[in-house]
């Protein structure tokens, strides 16, 4: 795999010899939940603005909103606003190396914290998102996908497959992540050009269909995220606050607007001023 990685790896930036660890976590942020067609150019925008975390952390919270355009899940311009104050804060404007320090950054999950320590610091980890565990599942469990949420067997599993040296660690973790985005994919798996594909217990079991829990889409139109979406580009279009009635303009359906609104008002996304205008955080 780390062959077939070397040859067909994607070309993207924050692989590069020279992505610094501040860009390889604002990758991890922005990838959460989002393909990475809608990240590049999102991100180069966003490292050339903010090169460092503390450009970003001088700047307010608005700004990181703004830049973060329609990427989707809006609260992680927030999370990573914050993780950026802390890491100018607390780690003397360096990302810092150690996994437990990455791990108490905001936003930052036991995923984001293990491929960041792998990727930008080459240490050893397991670095299991839904592409690998898709991987390891069809390749050494012989089912089609991974059970709702990781199980400490999955995770065992996992480990078992992780190289003892750093750094080949972390090329496994990279080309496993890559392997599951690009060839094992959930819906269309390319299987004849897969460098595992004599050793899959997935093909050798026919390609068994999948017996779990109906696995169904999200459907954006219509839906609140969609409604919260308008509601906030809104906001981020705005030279000044704007008047809640403003807000039917963008989108008519009371009660999905009210609810909506709410949301984002919870989520830090949006504050209501003493005079009832609403504009983004300050």
């Amino acid at each position: 795999m780390l062959g077939w990685y070397a040859q067909q790896a994607r070309d993207l930036p924050w692989r590069r010899p020279d992505a610094t660890p501040w860009s390889i976590l604002v990758s991890e942020f922005m990838l959460q939940q989002t393909p990475v067609a809608r990240v590049l150019g999102p991100w180069q925008l966003w490292v050339e603005r903010w090169p460092e975390p503390a450009a970003l952390a001088d700047a307010p919270v608005a700004e990181a909103i703004r830049a973060w355009g329609r990427l989707g899940y809006p609260r992680r311009a927030i999370r990573l606003h914050g993780a950026a104050v802390a890491i100018r804060d607390q780690h003397g404007g360096e990302v810092p190396a150690d996994h437990a320090a990455l791990l108490a950054l905001p936003g930052v999950g036991s995923y984001t914290a293990a491929a960041v320590a792998s990727f930008a610091f080459r240490q050893r980890h397991v670095v299991l998102d839904t592409n690998v565990r898709r991987l390891l599942a069809r390749v050494v469990s012989g089912v089609a996908y991974p059970t709702q949420t990781p199980t400490t067997a999955e995770m065992r599993l996992a480990e078992s497959f992780v190289p003892m040296n750093p750094e080949r660690a972390a090329q496994w973790a990279v080309a496993s992540m890559e392997l599951g985005a690009v060839v094992c994919t959930a819906r269309s798996p390319r299987c004849q050009v897969c460098p595992l594909r004599r050793r899959c217990a997935w093909r050798k079991a026919g390609y068994r269909s999948w017996d779990g829990r109906p696995r169904k889409g999200q459907s954006y139109a219509g839906s609140d995220r969609q409604c919260r979406g308008a509601l906030l580009a809104l906001l981020r279009s705005a030279d000044q606050p704007v008047e809640p009635s403003a807000m039917e303009s963008v989108w008519a359906e009371d009660v999905q607007r009210d609810r909506a609104l709410t949301s984002l008002l919870a989520d830090g996304l949006a504050i209501e001023l003493a005079d009832g205008l609403l504009t983004l955080p300050r």
